[in-house]
């Protein structure tokens, strides 16, 4: 492993503690990152927590501040402020912490930790006497030999000056803490939340200044940590009055609790070539680096370890080829990171019409703000409301429906994910012979004489048309190892649910998904109105059971099956 930072600690530790035997190459010690400058901003969401928290780390749950809540202020003529509540909390911890602990964690544990330099050479060595190298740093000469992937890597430049600092003294906000993020389109953004470090609690305050604008120069020209401090203060002052007077009394933590500058965004080719032809793995930053705006890069970093962990685990006898390193990349790439870099990107270009309505909205209907927080906590929410004008107007009505109902649309969707229940990918095939699939949860049994089962489809489901005029449709119980396709077949309206799943196309057309714990494919017999879904009864015609252990879901998470002992 090639590089320390969330990632590669991550894997590595992961790795180590499914026994393999795992070398990682750092160019700093614990000791130099822990005594070093602030690395970065970090905070993570839901669906990372929940991979470090299951994962044997230290985690600094207990101590680390619980961010409930987005507070989100649009500057401007017709601006707004709102707040709204995760679904869960998100955390923040300072990195130096969390990778001086952890790469103490691994060396203690047998691991080794190499402290040298990331070149091309050393990597060589590490390619001729490893089974499998993974470059989880996108710096230096060994970041080199990934090349930029123009087909995903629309920026050829930075579109942000960054600068963050550490501080407190900060007035606390009344709400509790949260996130807060402030737009304004005419400069860039200003991003805050508490952060867990070795000496306590601080605040961040992150800019993003937009190249060339009054706010981007005055960030690209900041001197010292003094300057750094009274420079931003000023710019808080000038373009987000509505968080200048929190941080009128701010004090840097230290001396180290600054840093700024630039990052290209980019996408690059996931295998690396060395001088000698051997190949490598990318990881992380090595492929995908992303701009901080919307907290976007650590969590990427968290879910490709774990699933990069989960594919070097369940991958039986197949070698490390580039074939299968291509694959691990890219079935990550469409259940996750695409949809991360397809919002980040958007907030780089500069937030259309149709957005910023959106975000107005969002400070009357509830629903609307809840969907914006969503989509930071998971990127594939957002597709396609965020970007087409009709999907908008179909959130925004759904929203509305929803306020004036009998209860909290929040809280019932929660009441209900208390009920566990399998997870299931719902297959069809249209007239033209194109696939279509959707997740869902919503699958039970109905008759065993005749053999019944349903399921319910939204009616806003953007595959609705063709299981409405389908005959036949495949039910797909998926296997614990399949949790990747559940995210893959989640995003509303992707054109890239089937690349690279193995299917053989069943009853009626509909394609049945290899490696489920059971399928069935149903002839469609029943169709009912309920509400805002659809209720579909299937006569099943035939079906599958290769049985293993089923990918289950319960209150928003996904969970492995433990036997419970009797008695």
């Amino acid at each position: 492993m090639v590089g320390a930072g969330q990632a590669g600690i991550q894997l590595a530790l992961g790795l180590q503690h499914h026994g393999y035997q795992v070398s990682l190459v750092t160019d700093r010690s614990p000791d130099e990152i822990r005594s070093g400058n602030v690395m970065a901003s970090q905070c993570l969401f839901a669906p990372a927590l929940e991979v470090e928290d299951n994962s044997d780390l230290p985690t600094w749950e207990d101590e680390a501040p619980a961010i409930t809540d987005l507070s989100l202020t649009l500057e401007g003529e017709e601006g707004t402020s709102w707040r709204t509540a995760f679904d869960s909390p998100a955390r923040s911890v300072d990195l130096r912490l969390k990778y001086a602990t952890w790469l103490e964690l691994f060396a203690s544990r047998g691991g080794d930790l190499r402290l040298e330099s990331m070149s091309l050479a050393a990597t060589e060595e590490l390619a001729s006497s490893h089974d499998l190298v993974i470059v989880a740093t996108g710096k230096g000469e060994v970041g080199s030999a990934f090349p930029v992937d123009r087909s995903r890597s629309p920026f050829a430049a930075p579109q942000r000056v960054l600068a963050m600092a550490l501080v407190t003294g900060v007035v606390p906000d009344p709400a509790g803490h949260a996130l807060r993020l402030a737009i304004n389109p005419d400069v860039g953004e200003f991003i805050t939340y508490p952060m867990l470090t070795a000496d306590g609690v601080a605040q961040v305050m992150m800019f993003e200044g937009r190249p060339g604008t009054a706010m981007g120069r005055a960030l690209d020209a900041i001197g010292g940590p003094e300057d750094h401090l009274a420079v931003t203060q000023e710019l808080l002052a000038a373009h987000f009055p509505a968080e200048a007077a929190r941080f009128a009394g701010a004090r840097l933590v230290d001396a180290t609790a600054v840093a700024h500058g630039q990052v290209t965004p980019a996408v690059r080719q996931p295998v690396g070539y060395l001088p000698s032809g051997r190949a490598v793995l990318g990881l992380g930053t090595a492929v995908v680096a992303t701009d901080p705006i919307a907290s976007q890069p650590s969590n990427n970093a968290s879910l490709a370890a774990d699933f990069y962990l989960d594919a070097i685990l369940r991958r039986g006898a197949r070698p490390f080829d580039d074939a299968w390193k291509k694959k691990t990349f890219e079935a990550f790439w469409r259940g996750w990171s695409k949809w991360s870099v397809l919002w980040t990107n958007s907030m780089l270009d500069g937030i259309t019409e149709t957005q910023r309505r959106l975000l107005r909205t969002a400070a009357d209907i509830p629903g609307v703000a809840q969907a914006v927080a969503g989509s930071l906590e998971d990127p594939r929410t957002s597709y396609r409301w965020w970007f087409d004008e009709a999907s908008a107007a179909e959130l925004v009505a759904q929203g509305a429906a929803e306020a004036r109902g009998e209860f909290d649309a929040r809280d019932f969707r929660a009441a209900l994910g208390q009920y566990a229940t399998g997870v299931t990918v719902i297959t069809t095939k249209d007239d033209a012979g194109t696939y279509h699939g959707l997740t869902a949860n919503s699958f039970t049994s109905v008759s065993i004489d005749p053999p019944l089962v349903l399921w319910c489809p939204s009616k806003r489901a953007t595959s609705l048309p063709a299981f409405e005029s389908a005959t036949h449709f495949a039910i797909n119980v998926l296997a614990d190892s399949q949790y990747h396709l559940s995210r893959q077949f989640s995003v509303s309206g992707s054109e890239e649910k089937f690349k690279g799943v193995d299917v053989v196309e069943g009853v009626g057309g509909a394609p049945v998904l290899r490696g489920a714990v059971a399928s069935f494919q149903c002839r469609l017999v029943a169709r009912h109105d309920g509400g805002d879904h659809l209720i579909y009864v299937g006569e099943v015609e035939q079906y599958d059971r290769t049985g293993g252990e089923p990918l289950l879901f319960h209150n928003g998470r996904f969970h492995a099956t433990r036997p419970r002992p009797e008695g």
